[in-house]
């Protein structure tokens, strides 16, 4: 998941506070070279921050009440690195509300981080908390307008390490390190309106950093899929600045936890519609088929909501959508289902 990489440039202006500073962003080298040969992502030391232009903690998930009311939540916190300034972050929090068929989001900006060792670590932004343990837990409050969460998440699952070490190069633009928690599963609150209720449901996580910087141009369609038979897709398909695929790659994770590394020639993805937001005026694929083969599995991707854009000029510069979607399959020839969340920018020029 990649959208912190676009600009950044409204979260550094808030945190250099000088318009000559952010002119330059783009340009700010790498603070160390790239490793000829990338160090392993040691647990628990990698779960917190480190110093490297560009990281994130990506949280989306699924909550359901006693009562039956259903709920998809995004909440994230971008960490950008740059020379001498102060760390600046951002955040992001989304509540698509299948009961009101709504969507809702909200952005800040802040500076503020607490480190305890051990790969435990805070993160505070404008109020918003999220806390990791250092051993696949988490801890996220957000408090909105017309929505606040008090989650509580745990790992199922050891970490799913992307193109089989955790490590993938995006060329001129940089290299990441990168990780999901595929499966953790959730106790908490949800307040609706002011009515608070206990909910239980599932998240996935992405955890990624590294020194690149993307400023414009290209894009990306990201991914996450959750099978009612333990098993879990991460997929995503780059874009360069016409338009056209420049790299698909994935992970899939077998119920017991063991992932393969998924190439491009392993996925089979396609638009099946299309959505334009009125807000934006960007136009966004809108359901989709994809096809593992080596898994046997054939899945149909539709969102729950058709506008779930989030329009986030104030904190990253850009305009995405990022949406719950629900998942009907067969794998080899046998019913599942599933449900994920998927991410799509560079629509909007």
């Amino acid at each position: 998941m990649l959208v912190a990489v676009l600009l950044l440039v409204v979260l550094l202006a808030a945190a250099c506070a000088t318009p000559a500073a952010t002119s330059s962003l783009a340009v700010v080298p790498a603070p160390t070279p790239a490793p000829a040969v990338p160090r392993p992502i040691v647990f628990p030391r990698d779960e917190a921050p480190h110093d490297n232009l560009t990281e994130w903690w990506y949280y989306t998930g699924h909550l359901r009440t006693a009562s039956g009311k259903e709920y998809g939540f995004e909440f994230v916190v971008f960490q950008a690195v740059r020379q001498q300034s102060p760390v600046g972050y951002a955040a992001h929090f989304a509540i698509t509300d299948l009961q009101r068929r709504s969507f809702t989001y909200e952005e800040r900006s802040d500076q503020s981080l607490k480190v305890q060792g051990n790969g435990h670590y805070q993160l505070s932004v404008a109020g918003w908390q999220m806390e990791g343990d250092g051993n696949g837990g988490a801890h996220l409050q957000a408090q909105g307008k017309e929505y606040s969460i008090d989650l509580k998440l745990h790992s199922l699952k050891p970490p799913m390490l992307h193109n089989g070490a955790g490590w993938i190069s995006f060329g001129p633009a940089g290299d990441s390190y990168y990780y999901s928690r595929s499966r953790m599963e959730i106790q908490g609150t949800v307040d609706d309106h002011g009515q608070n209720e206990a909910v239980t449901g599932l998240a996935w996580m992405d955890h990624q950093w590294g020194d690149f910087i993307i400023v414009n141009g290209g894009g990306w369609d990201w991914y996450s899929m959750q099978l009612s038979d333990g098993t879990e897709v991460m997929a995503t398909v780059l874009r360069d600045q016409p338009g056209n695929v420049a790299a698909t790659y994935g992970s899939y994770s077998d119920a017991d936890g063991k992932v393969t590394n998924l190439k491009a020639q392993d996925l089979q993805i396609t638009a099946t519609g299309s959505w334009t937001s009125p807000h934006t005026g960007a136009k966004y694929p809108s359901g989709w088929k994809v096809r593992l083969p080596k898994q046997g599995l054939d899945l149909t991707i539709e969102p729950v909501l058709p506008d779930q854009e989030l329009n986030t000029q104030q904190t990253t510069g850009v305009a995405y959508w990022e949406g719950d979607v629900r998942i009907t399959s067969t794998r080899n020839g046998a019913p599942i289902s599933g449900q994920g969340y998927v991410e799509l920018t560079g629509y909007g020029r």
